[in-house]
């Protein structure tokens, strides 16, 4: 298929097979280097000439907005509800996709070259346009398929341009092998960037493919905090020998990512017709599609009299005035778990879902203890019996961020029917962080149903610990951070309560240890067992005598391990366990086999220790490619640490300042012990 609409340039030469962008990128793995690269050359000789072409044959790539009949789009909102639009214009929910242009791109397109095993992708800005030169080196291998062996060149320091190194820092570096020319492409092309998902946490960008307007992933990610780009792959728990796989925007992302989206796929023509209400997530994701309305208060625009609330409802649907059940299916529809039958064709037509309707109907919840009730999904399932562990704890708990309706639905809560996603989160009257509603950020969330314990003595009563204190804020004790995504811990939406009991069966952690750092299983099963009569289980050696956080953290599966790296940066947990101690944990996990592991390791360690940082350290480089980084941070911890040698450590945690043999022999008698399990947590 022609690729005129978004190739700029191709460069042909002689070789076996033709190599198309979908080829490239779909194949194209993601370790990265960043280098300066030189400025594109434009070779048309009437550039200003060819612009409207070129603008009319980029829009043809993109998702056309205009999508299922009823749909206006949010700026028809804007006219009557202005406070409401300018909330939502505030959020992370209206970004969530958008047209890649100066104003939605945060990434750095300034001749950025970023390479991995023969294919070099350039990136470059000219205007309002973002470009990635792809070139298929000479030193590639041959034929259609790119190779998807490790990477031999990673990112300089701090993903940057290679810098003066001071003494000690070269063995971070990992240099490149092979000629430093670089070899001559095989085959160039340009493509322009079209669309940007994200603006929180990280942004995720996607080119034109050659099937009408498929979008593609770019194999590279662009980290928001850190100001720097990613190999793809290296922003998931994912096992490292799993091969990145490109995904397609049309019909992965946009189930969630776009309002009224309809991917029209024509598998015989092997097509893409994608269209959308709107991108991103609008108005009518929430309200459903608002022609009707419109066009009802427009009629009735220079009228005295008002519509009452009955009239209003039947024109477009206000979440917070129908039945919490419905209400919390809206938010349900893109935060949980589905079943999506082969009969609800969406990827030809859409979902039939509108807000409003009931969701059970169309796209059933998976719920683990309900398999059965799902025709078709008990057969699914034997078929990949892994694949629940991929989403849920093994009691059906959700542990992966964006299914928070999951666990909203296995809730004491929720289930007894008046509770919904509203009742304590707001789009228009919240801080866009997290979305709570102002007068549900601390307690009051609880409160609004637990009267009793509004009450200082009450409260204290019920929880053991200080009213003003972290132990006393009902979230960190009953939706604790044990979900992951976006590379952090995310709280979980069941509320439950901790057990030691549930933990041993479930290997999820338990919210008193995610909080006392520095305290084994044993000290809270006894503390629950003291407070709210638990009955103490049988705990082995290693619970009963190390500190829970440092086991899970050396011995724990790598859900487990990002968890506990996670944690051991957090606010609350360091003013009750300390932190002169945890550095030497860290430590351990800098060198972890899991990407994801170690980005979220090295970004606690920056946070309360950022002297210890070794220089040049890249946590998209795997450690069998690189020197190990734990000796030189123990090091310079030590070092740091020689001022405060009367400093008392913790026991349980293993530390020990002044007997690093003895704590090494510690942390290899855990490691030793460490869940091998492979891991994809699938967000």
């Amino acid at each position: 298929m022609p690729l005129t609409g978004f190739v700029r340039r191709r460069v042909p030469v002689k070789m076996p097979g033709v190599l198309v962008a979908t080829g490239w990128l779909l194949l194209a793995p993601g370790c990265s280097r960043k280098e300066s690269a030189p400025a594109k050359v434009d070779d048309s000789s009437s550039a200003a000439a060819q612009e409207p072409v070129a603008t009319a044959a980029f829009a043809s790539t993109l998702p056309q907005v205009g999508g299922p009949a009823g749909y206006v789009g949010s700026k028809s909102c804007r006219s009557c509800h202005e406070d409401q639009f300018d909330s939502w214009h505030r959020s992370y929910h209206r970004t969530m996709t958008q047209i890649a242009a100066a104003d939605t791109i945060q990434a750095d397109f300034h001749n950025v070259a970023l390479t991995n095993d023969g294919v070099r992708f350039v990136l470059s800005q000219t205007n309002d346009e973002f470009w990635v030169h792809m070139e298929r080196m000479a030193s590639a291998a041959q034929g259609d398929a790119l190779p998807l062996s490790r990477p031999s060149a990673t990112l300089s320091p701090q993903g940057g341009q290679r810098a003066e190194r001071g003494a000690g820092e070269d063995r971070f570096m990992v240099r490149e092998q092979g000629p430093k020319e670089q070899p001559a492409p095989l085959e160039a092309l340009d493509v322009r960037v079209g669309l940007v998902t994200g603006s929180h946490h990280m942004q995720v960008f996607w080119v034109p493919g050659d099937a009408g307007n498929m979008q593609i992933g770019f194999p590279f990610t662009w980290l928001i905090p850190e100001k720097r780009w990613v190999p793809r792959n290296s922003t998931f728990v994912r096992p490292p020998d799993v091969a990145h796989r490109s995904e397609l925007w049309n019909v992965v992302c946009s189930r969630c990512h776009a309002t009224g989206i309809e991917p029209r796929m024509d598998s015989e023509r092997r097509t893409m017709d994608t269209r959308a209400g709107e991108l991103g997530i609008a108005c009518e994701a929430c309200h459903g599609p608002g022609q009707r309305h419109v066009l009802a208060r427009k009629a009735e625009w220079d009228q005295a009299t008002t519509p009452d609330a009955r009239v209003l409802r039947s024109e477009i649907v206000h979440p917070k005035k129908i039945e919490p059940v419905r209400a919390a299916q809206i938010c349900g529809f893109c935060h949980s778990m589905k079943w999506i039958d082969k009969s609800e064709r969406w990827r030809q037509t859409g979902f039939r879902y509108r807000p409003g309707d009931d969701l059970e109907e169309t796209t059933p919840i998976i719920r683990p203890s309900r398999v059965e009730t799902i025709p078709g999904l008990a057969d699914y399932l034997a078929r990949s019996p892994d694949l629940l562990g991929d989403f849920f704890w093994s009691d059906g708990m959700i542990r992966v961020s964006g299914r928070e309706y999951n666990g909203l639905l296995e809730s004491p809560c929720y289930q007894g029917g008046n509770f919904s996603c509203l009742s304590c989160h707001s789009l228009h009257s919240s801080d866009p962080d997290a979305q709570l509603a102002r007068s549900r950020t601390d307690n009051r969330a609880c409160t609004q149903c637990h009267a009793r314990l509004r009450e200082e003595a009450q409260l204290v009563a019920h929880t053991r610990h200080p009213a003003s204190s972290s132990g006393s804020q009902c979230y960190n004790c009953h939706m604790p951070f044990t979900t992951y995504g976006v590379l952090k811990a995310i709280r979980s939406h069941q509320v439950s309560s901790p057990r030691v009991a549930v933990q041993l069966a479930t290997g999820r952690p338990n919210a008193c240890n995610l909080c006392h750092l520095d305290k084994p299983l044993a000290w809270t099963a006894n503390q629950l067992a003291r407070w709210y009569g638990h009955s103490i289980p049988d705990l082995s050696e290693e619970q009963t005598a190390v500190a829970d956080a440092v086991r899970l953290a050396l011995a724990g599966d790598a859900g487990q391990r990002v968890l506990a790296a996670w944690h051991l940066s957090w606010e609350p947990a360091l003013r009750v366990a300390g932190k002169s101690w945890i550095p030497a944990i860290l430590a351990q996990l800098l060198d972890d086999p899991y990407a994801a592991v170690r980005c979220v390791a090295g970004r606690s360690l920056k946070q309360i220790a950022p002297t210890l940082m070794p220089g040049g350290y890249d946590y998209a480089v795997p450690p069998d490619s690189r020197p190990a980084v734990q000796a030189s941070v123990l090091e310079r911890w030590r070092r740091e640490m020689s001022s405060a040698r009367d400093e008392v450590l913790p026991a349980e945690t293993l530390v020990r300042l002044n007997d690093t043999t003895a704590m090494q022999e510690g942390f290899g008698q855990l490691l030793r012990q460490r869940d091998p399990r492979p891991v994809r947590l699938r967000e």
